[in-house]
């Protein structure tokens, strides 16, 4: 088609049949003669049939004009040619010729008048380009002339001008320039003296001057070198920013902080700031433990470095723990203090900014002080958002190091420090962002209670051992001894009255008032070792020699024949307490006496009774304390384990001294309680001995405390086994402590320090109950009200059995039934003389008041002990008086008034040796004899109202009755009254 085109536009005007004759030989056999137009255009064809042909036409034909049809259709030839293929597929060729031929025809037929007018249209364009060729021409030659004349006259003067104007201009930017390339000296002396805002501002005017003349080449290379300073500076200024997680300058904050805010990045450093110290936590806590690891490691091959933080601490020995700890405490406190000093540092800055902007505030600085306004919000909030993330990572760095290494194994001391130094540290992070440090106390919680549980055990293992090693010797103590003084009680003293110290005052009172940050925030560390702990030891509370050097006490062992080693307020009838006044009535030599005896050593100063035994479970009372004191977590768990001390205390105590391994005679047991007799493990509870209430504790305390196997069952189950470790086995009495000796009572003096001494140990717990009702959880309160109600309170009820041993024992009780079975009882007449069994008891009785004053002699004995002593004898001895009246067959009206006598006489000489008032079972023994003269009516409701006699002694009042003035019948019935009392306790 192109060939077609090119061909008619090179014959010009001509018509489309003449130039059809024109075509080449070549181009002939496409286009068809006038004949074939005529005869394609005169055949009727079907447009639609010859569109197929032309479609059925390869794609090949149409690619380009270079194509070579001829070559392509023979090499198409088929390898064996056959005439009749090759015919059929020529007139294929020609139908597809003749089509396409008709198709060329008929468009140029239909295109012929728009050629024409075409044409025309290109004959008039030459004709008027011919025209303005002459114009163009005629333009030029006056041009000329005008230049000759005008131009390279006048106006060459002016391009002159213009050109040395340019020239004065360049200079001046030369010298700009000459400046500009300068000034990255002094960029580098000004990074070097880290004033770091008048870098930037110098460089920030730099690059505004250089934009002035970036057309020029070598300024757009200053340009992009003043920008590579910029960030170049802007990393430097980075470094310098976390400098300041470590060691806080104000004038070094200040300048960082000035040139982000001319950079416009006051956000962007706020937010590189809290990565910075984030890193640093990572870095510090790092570096402190992998020093520690190295150190301890010698000269290993081990590559520490490479080891995760997690696993370095598994790393740390016992020895270095400690340090180690400390040191990672103060790296982390000082990067919390730089970060409360950066915080501060903003409070100020604000302030002064805010106060700077209200002086001067007008209209046109608007937008500027809003954008402050948000920029110092953001900062404000980003800061107080940041405080408890880092202390989340101070936590959780602290933890891993807490738990990396066991401290089960560790001093008491050095786990009572680690406990101080975490408590120090929970009160930082208190003040620091208000945190209760969940984290840190629930890590502490698990190594205390680990820790607490071996130390426990192996505290109850040594109180096993000076129990059993024990003699029950006085421990001499000052008389103003309070556990107070025991270094271990320290802590108490101090926080319940930080004015103990007069000297110390002042830090008292400063670190009461002002947080650590505050005490902290310009030096110091709060978490430096203390040394010079030794002035607060202990002070001495032994007395010297056993005994204090005062006055009162050198007569401690004199006897009480004279008055003259009374004290004068002793001889008075009774002091005031208050005024210390006494009354004008003065008291008689007799009354004194009477008051001696009450107190068997009441001249020796009142020191506490208690033993080395009993102040070493006192210290760890301390110790125990202590750790709660300073872990409120672990509060209930460190409660059990105190209780757990006391009880096996007060467990022991009765094991030496409460248990009878003796036969105890039957005379000597009411009928009530004879019938608990059968327990050998509760066997006093006759006379009311042991309350239910110590029965019930000592009951539980052998079942949760002792272990009374003496192997371990290996078909046992695991918790059981669980259990048993939890338990220690019952202690035994030392070999050295006689108990059997008629001489000492029976170790009434070792029994005194023994009782005397627990129930001292149960008054200090008394003293320390709101001190440990203040640290116990609110659940669990509960528990510590029933130790003190059913276990402390009952320490003083352990005194009965005890003492009541020694009463037992010390007057013989069966020789006075005897010589009591000797009289006759069925005199007729009203005898005026006492029989000889009255005094032979009341020489037992002369003769035990000696002894107990021999022991005070060794030991103080308290007056509720004398009393109770007296009272167990005098309890015994009724008791036994009236059994003897029981064993008598017959006995007169006389014979009953003959025992009346003897009571009263016993009665009266009793009341000389002891001031016990009213005199125990007195009516015992009174009612058991005026029974006998009631009536059959009378002595059957009297048989029913006192159960508290044995059913031996109710019958034998009965049968001495009969014939007198009871008869048989009367005698049947009431024996089956006394059947029926008796019938529910068997």
């Amino acid at each position: 088609m192109q060939k077609i085109k090119s061909l008619m536009t090179r014959q010009g005007l001509r018509s489309p049949q003449e130039s059809v004759n024109d075509l080449s030989p070549v181009e002939s056999f496409r286009i068809p003669t006038k004949e074939e137009f005529r005869e394609l255009h005169e055949e009727p064809t079907d447009p639609q049939a010859q569109q197929e042909i032309i479609n059925s036409i390869e794609e090949v034909y149409f690619s380009n004009d270079s194509f070579d049809i001829v070559k392509y259709e023979l090499e198409r030839l088929p390898p064996v040619l056959s005439l009749q293929e090759l015919e059929e597929y020529r007139d294929k060729l020609k139908q597809q010729q003749a089509a396409v031929s008709k198709k060329v025809a008929d468009l140029i037929l239909e295109k012929q008048p728009a050629y024409v007018e075409e044409l025309e249209r290109v004959t008039s364009l030459q004709t008027g380009l011919q025209l303005a060729a002459v114009i163009c021409t005629n333009g030029r030659r006056h041009l000329n002339i005008a230049k000759e004349g005008f131009t390279q006259t006048s106006l060459g003067l002016l391009a002159n001008q213009r050109k040395r104007q340019l020239l004065i201009g360049l200079l001046k930017s030369l010298r700009t320039i000459k400046t500009l390339q300068r000034t990255d000296v002094r960029l580098s002396e000004m990074l070097e003296e880290e004033d770091y805002p008048g870098a930037i501002q110098l460089c920030l005017e730099c690059q505004k001057a250089a934009s002035t003349f970036k057309h020029y080449s070598c300024i757009s290379e200053l340009n992009s070198k003043l920008q590579d300073t910029l960030e170049q500076i802007e990393e430097q200024l980075d470094v310098a920013l976390s400098k300041i997680c470590k060691n806080f300058d104000i004038n070094h904050y200040t300048k960082v902080q000035q040139a982000y805010r001319l950079l416009g990045k006051t956000q962007t450093a706020m937010d590189q700031l809290h990565m910075h110290f984030t890193q640093a936590i990572h870095n510090t806590v790092f570096q402190v433990v992998l020093g520690y690891v190295e150190l301890c490691a010698g000269n290993t091959d081990t590559k520490f470095q490479k080891l995760q933080y997690k696993d370095l601490c598994t790393h740390i020995t016992s020895d270095s723990y400690i340090p180690c700890l400390a040191d990672l405490c103060k790296a982390l406190w000082e990067v919390m203090l730089s970060y409360y000093r950066t915080m501060q540092w903003h409070e100020n800055h604000d302030q002064d900014e805010a106060a700077v902007v209200s002086s001067v505030s007008d209209g046109n600085n608007v937008m500027g002080t809003e954008e402050n306004s948000f920029d110092r919000n953001y900062v404000k909030k980003k800061l107080e958002h940041g405080l408890s993330r880092i202390w989340q990572d101070v936590q959780l760095k602290v933890k891993t190091y807490l738990l990396g290494t066991d401290l089960s194994n560790f001093k008491y001391d050095d786990f009572i420090f680690v406990l101080d130094v975490i408590s120090r540290l929970m009160q930082v992070g208190e003040e620091f962002c208000g945190s209760k440090s969940e984290v840190l106390q629930e890590s502490i919680r698990k190594q205390s209670v680990n820790y607490f549980k071996t130390y426990h055990r192996t505290r109850l293992e040594e109180l096993r051992m000076f129990l059993e090693n024990e003699t029950w010797e006085l421990c001499p103590v000052k008389s103003s001894f309070n556990i107070l003084q025991l270094h271990e009680f320290k802590f108490m003293e101090q926080s319940r009255s930080p004015s103990v110290s007069p000297s110390k005052q002042p830090a008292s009172a400063i670190s009461a008032t002002l947080t650590l940050f505050e005490q902290y925030c310009n030096g110091g560390n709060p978490f430096e070792i203390q040394a010079d702990n030794k002035d607060d030891e202990t002070e001495d509370v032994l007395a010297s020699n056993g005994y204090e050097s005062d006055e009162q006490e050198k007569g401690a062992y004199q006897e009480y024949d004279s008055d003259s080693d009374v004290p004068e307020e002793l001889k008075r009838d009774y002091v005031d307490e208050q005024t210390g006044d006494a009354p004008i009535k003065s008291v008689s030599r007799e009354t004194l006496r009477s008051r001696k005896r009450s107190d068997y050593n009441l001249n020796k100063v009142n020191a506490p009774i208690l033993t080395n035994t009993t102040l070493n479970v006192i210290r760890l009372v301390g110790k125990y304390m202590q750790m709660m004191n300073i872990l409120k977590p672990i509060a209930f768990d460190v409660i059990h384990f105190m209780s757990q001390l006391f009880d096996y205390y007060l467990y022991a105590v009765y094991t030496f001294f409460g248990r009878n391994d003796t036969p105890i005679p039957t005379s000597l047991l009411c009928a009530s309680n004879r019938e608990q007799h059968s327990d050998r493990q509760f066997e006093l509870t006759g006379l009311g001995l042991s309350s239910s209430r110590l029965r019930t504790t000592l009951n539980r305390i052998q079942e949760s405390l002792i272990d009374l196997e003496v192997s371990a069952d290996p078909s046992g189950t695991l918790t059981a086994a669980e259990e048993r470790k939890e338990k220690v086995p019952s202690p035994h009495l030392s070999h050295l402590v006689v108990l059997t000796s008629g001489n000492s009572l029976y170790g009434l003096a070792e029994r005194v320090v023994a009782t005397e001494s627990l129930v001292f140990l149960a008054e200090q717990f008394e003293f320390l109950q709101p001190h440990l009702d203040a640290v116990m959880p609110a659940a669990k309160k509960p528990f510590l009200q029933q130790f003190y109600s059913q276990t402390v309170s009952t320490a003083s009820e352990l005194r009965k059995p005890v003492y009541w041993i020694v009463a037992a024992k010390a007057i013989d009780y069966e020789q006075m039934l005897l010589l009591m079975a000797n009289v006759k009882w069925d005199v007729k007449e009203i005898m005026s003389q006492h029989n000889v069994y009255v005094d032979a008891l009341l020489k037992e009785f002369e003769e035990f008041n000696r002894r107990l004053n021999e022991v005070s002699k060794r030991v103080r004995i308290p007056l509720p002990v004398s009393n109770i002593l007296w009272e167990h004898c005098i309890r015994l001895a009724n008791r036994t008086l009236v059994e003897g009246y029981a064993n008598v067959k017959k006995c007169s009206n006389e014979g009953r008034a003959l025992m009346q006598l003897d009571f009263q006489q016993f009665l009266m000489k009793l009341e000389k040796l002891t001031d016990i008032r009213p005199i125990p079972d007195k009516e015992f023994v009174e009612t058991y004899i005026k029974a006998y003269y009631l009536t059959e009516n009378d002595m059957e409701r009297w048989i029913k109202e006192h159960r508290e006699y044995s059913t031996k002694q109710l019958t034998n009042l009965v049968n001495v009755c009969l014939g007198s003035h009871i008869n048989k019948k009367a005698r049947q019935k009431l024996l089956a009254a006394i059947d029926d009392i008796d019938r529910p306790k068997r």
